[in-house]
């Protein structure tokens, strides 16, 4: 059987976190019941004009500069005709022959997965099929709603890829602040184009498009679904017809919707409503400057200064709040602090921010104790699994304690007193003789039954570097 590449270009919608829509004041938050959010513009009443929001311009600014794309000051609206229920005026206000923004690239592991363009546009309203047998009903809270759709080159190679491509568009608008990203909601869907080609074949194979993923896990699966039925329509002899297809989650096959449409057939022309959108120099400049550190710069220094791990550093940047209060954490620490403060965040820190749905910088307990937790650990005065399991929940009880004082008061810290330790280890020693000769006669991994005989006895309380260092001289004294 031949091998075959698979080619994948994405159309991403996400969905601006703007107070209002597009081009009306109507209310475009996630919700409410059905028809609830609209007015006579959303619903195309005649003789009403459609007024861009300002926010939206600004969005899709940030957006592209985050992307490294050259913005357009001078981009312009499009119609876009066809015809469904819910799409109350016939058309689509959209951007065609001159997108707010052209080119650029998002990194995806060591791949730059380039951007064709990004535009402007509104969504439409929603059919709904299953709330009776015999009428389909139209909700258009949805319409009007403010979106970005994001055009990728056809780069992408396989599901796996165009995952982590989705998870990082996500990243980046939530850290923007320009949406919230949440697929489950419909905030981010996409267009997913996919074909096939001999492997090592410049030339590109005919294209299917599956509409309206609203999960990674129904993209990646409409994906491996779609490949593999087109190579299996090749193989056969078969010749793969460009058509839009819908994605079936029950069956997890991908089926087809229509015929594909092209260019012409929407008819587009320069929406007469609008003017062309003009950004000034120094409105740019605005812009470029409220521009936060990105979060793939933000990780490199987490990774370069900090010598962080990339998975730590990939964590710990998912959000942007999240981010900056670790940076603010580690600023001025070692590599090895700032690698302790990391299994900190990210083993207990954020599991607590998540159950208890308060962002890291709401957590009662000042930052400088934290610091104080790990040193504590770092010092040799408490293991790691007494100051985890006892002492990281007691500081969420008692936050203005500080940790040093509360593990005093706990009965946690380890102790390095040489009389203590020496009767417990004299103690062990004196139970194990056969153990000790074996030991002298070159078995040397039974050091770690020692110690874990001596812990025992200490009930955790010995030093773990002064409790060997002790053992081992009296082991060679015997």
């Amino acid at each position: 059987m031949m091998q075959y590449e698979t080619v994948i270009g994405l159309e991403v919608h996400v969905q601006l976190s703007t107070r209002s829509k597009i081009f009306c004041a109507d209310d475009a938050a996630f919700g409410g019941a059905p028809n609830t959010h609209i007015s006579i513009i959303s619903t195309a009443m005649p003789g009403t004009l459609p007024r861009l929001n300002e926010k939206v311009v600004a969005s899709a600014v940030k957006t592209g500069l985050a992307m490294g794309c050259h913005i357009d000051q001078a981009s312009r609206f499009d119609r876009k005709n066809y015809f469904y229920p819910d799409l109350p005026k016939g058309y689509q206000i959209t951007q065609d022959a001159r997108p707010i923004c052209v080119g650029g690239s998002v990194r995806v592991g060591d791949r730059d997965i380039r951007i064709h363009h990004i535009h402007m546009e509104e969504d439409a309203g929603k059919s709904i099929h299953d709330q009776d047998p015999h009428f389909s009903f139209i909700d258009l809270n949805r319409a009007g709603v403010p979106l970005l759709e994001i055009v990728t080159q056809p780069d992408l190679r396989s599901a796996a890829e165009t995952a982590a491509f989705m998870d990082e568009i996500r990243r980046l608008v939530r850290w923007l602040g320009v949406s919230d990203g949440n697929m489950e909601e419909g905030s981010m869907r996409c267009d997913v184009n996919i074909s096939v080609r001999p492997l090592g074949s410049a030339e590109f194979g005919q294209r299917c498009e599956i509409k309206n993923v609203n999960s990674m896990r129904f993209a990646r699966k409409a994906i491996e679904f779609e490949v593999a039925r087109q190579i299996e329509l090749i193989e056969n002899g078969g010749k793969v017809e460009q058509q839009t297809r819908g994605f079936d989650p029950s069956t997890g096959a991908t089926y087809v919707q229509r015929e594909k449409e092209h260019a012409h057939d929407y008819r587009y022309f320069p929406e007469p409503d609008l003017p062309p959108v003009i950004i000034s120099d120094e409105q740019l400049a605005s812009i470029r400057a409220s521009m936060p550190t990105l979060p793939q710069e933000t990780a490199r220094t987490f990774t370069e200064q900090y010598q962080l791990p990339a998975y730590d550093a990939q964590v710990l940047t998912q959000e942007r709040d999240t981010a900056e209060w670790f940076a603010q954490l580690i600023q001025g620490e070692n590599a090895a602090t700032a690698k302790a403060l990391a299994n900190l965040t990210i083993n207990k820190l954020l599991p607590w921010s998540a159950e208890t749905s308060q962002a890291l910088a709401a957590c009662p307990v000042p930052t400088a104790h934290w610091k104080g937790f790990v040193q504590l650990i770092e010092s040799g005065k408490m293991s790691a699994s007494a100051a985890n399991q006892k002492l990281f929940p007691a500081m969420l009880e008692q936050p203005t304690t500080p940790p040093d004082a509360l593990a005093q008061s706990l009965q946690l810290l380890q102790s390095a007193d040489t009389n203590f330790l020496e009767n417990i280890v004299n103690e062990v020693i004196a139970r194990f003789p056969d153990k000790v000769v074996e030991y002298q006669k070159g078995k040397k991994g039974l050091i770690g039954m020692f110690m874990g005989e001596i812990m025992k006895a200490a009930k955790g309380k010995a030093e773990p570097k002064a409790t060997q260092a002790l053992l081992e001289e009296k082991l060679k004294s015997e």
